[in-house]
């Protein structure tokens, strides 16, 4: 019984018994044709049956191995291999469905090649994950036809596996790269100049037209009988807290993906550079109650301790506690930091009322406010009106752009700093605003 759901019929066979049907049908007229018929059902089913012993004999030997990497990074395309070998001396054509996580819903995966003898080929195919969290693939079915095509028989690969799906790692190891090359400013970095007198001193060098002509050593000039400078390198371990609004109003998803993974992408991408650069950094979340809260540190471990922290992050459908925020900040931070919060503001009201808790905040620490502009709305803004329904939508979006640029003037004459971003560009717009803050020497 087994044996027979492996077997499937082939759209081939239906076609030569459709013809063999059709001459039956002609044949009342034409007697003649009776004969032939009954001749070509005859070889249609012996066909069918030299198939049929064809694919179940001993040299259907094919093999299939999935090769995926041993973690999955969010938003990202990850690339996965399935590798079959053939060990007959026969050519088969052969149809692959992977048994892939549910997640994905992806309910159309084939992959249709032809297998010669003894040949190995490596089939790849792209899946973007837009959740966190273990997903788990399935069998291989391998769907095996002669060259007959009749019938197909199916061999299944038992390769289960789960793969958790963390955080962009993928995206974070080429913001370090691009943040550490030359060609940074090809993909949107901004590499600033230091200006500012809080830096180590380095070394006495030559002098080269753009340096500040505040940092010549006359002293040293006099000796060598030409302009020399000194340098100095950043200031290092300052300590950098990301702190995560994990309630509904991170909820919103744009591309598939909600404000809160994008917010999580963002902060292990600059926790990465900041630790590059020898500075601390430390994690807080929070919503109606805090999530978690790591201390700022430098230490071996850190970066995996945060990566770990952001994949168990949950989101909560509820409205945020920025009062318990601020307790916790102050319990956690005990010296001056560089805070970056990621929340979003829908209004203005929202704003005004967390408004003085920024500020206090703000007085004792660094505060980088991050909050999202909605790209649906602005899409929904420049569309062409064509009727009275299109005219009310596009003054109410238009609004609600509007709306979201007061938020950002109100916040800058409170002081405090801002990133009002796309989504999309979340992670390239705080890091530039961490080079900007640390390239000032603000931090």
């Amino acid at each position: 019984m087994k044996q027979i759901n492996n077997i499937f019929i082939g759209k081939r066979f239906f076609m030569l018994l459709w013809v063999v049907i059709a001459l039956f049908c002609i044949s009342f007229a034409f007697k003649s044709l009776f004969l032939i018929s009954v001749f070509l059902t005859f070889a249609v089913f012996s066909l069918l049956l030299l198939d049929l012993l064809w694919i179940y004999s001993k040299w259907v030997m094919v093999q299939a191995l999935r090769k995926t990497s041993q973690l999955l990074s969010l938003n990202d395309d990850n690339h996965v291999e399935i590798v079959t070998r053939n060990l007959s001396n026969r050519k088969w054509t052969v149809e692959v469905i992977d048994e892939l996580p549910f997640q994905l819903q992806n309910r159309d995966f084939l992959l249709k090649y032809s297998l010669a003898a003894y040949e190995n080929k490596v089939l790849k195919y792209v899946i973007k994950p837009l959740s966190r969290g273990v997903y788990d693939f399935g069998n291989i079915n391998l769907f095996i036809q002669s060259p007959l095509k009749l019938i197909q028989r199916r061999i299944v690969v038992e390769t289960q596996q789960s793969v958790p799906v963390y955080p962009s790692i993928i995206q974070m190891k080429k913001f370090e790269l691009y943040t550490f090359s030359k060609i940074s400013s090809l993909y949107g970095i901004k590499k600033m100049r230091r200006i500012g007198h809080s830096y180590e001193f380095e070394q006495i060098r030559n002098y080269v037209r753009g340096d500040d002509v505040r940092q010549i050593n006359w002293k040293s000039t006099a000796r060598n009988q030409k302009l020399m400078i000194n340098q100095h390198e950043d200031e290092k371990s300052q300590p950098i807290y990301h702190v995560i609004d994990k309630s509904r109003t991170m909820l919103l998803p744009f591309e598939g993906l909600s404000l809160l993974d994008y917010s999580i992408n963002s902060a292990l991408v600059t926790s990465n550079v900041a630790l590059k650069k020898s500075d601390k950094v430390g994690l807080l979340t929070f919503s109606d109650v805090i999530g978690t809260a790591i201390k700022a540190e430098r230490k071996v471990g850190q970066l995996n301790q945060l990566l770990e922290a952001l994949y168990n992050q949950k989101e909560r459908n509820l409205e945020a506690n920025y009062e318990l925020m601020y307790h916790s900040v102050n319990r956690l931070v005990k010296t001056r930091s560089l805070l970056f919060l990621y929340t979003n503001f829908e209004s203005t009201y929202s704003m005004k009322r967390v408004l003085p808790i920024l500020k206090r905040l703000n007085k004792q620490h660094l505060l980088v406010v991050i909050f999202f502009e909605n790209t649906a709305i602005l899409d929904m803004s420049n569309k062409d009106a064509v009727d009275l329904k299109g005219i009310y939508t596009q003054i109410v979006a238009e609004q609600t752009i509007h709306e979201k640029k007061i938020i950002v003037n109100e916040l800058h004459n409170a002081g405090i700093q801002t990133v009002y971003t796309r989504p999309q560009d979340l992670s390239l717009q705080t890091l530039n605003k961490y080079l900007e803050l640390k390239s000032r020497g603000l931090i």
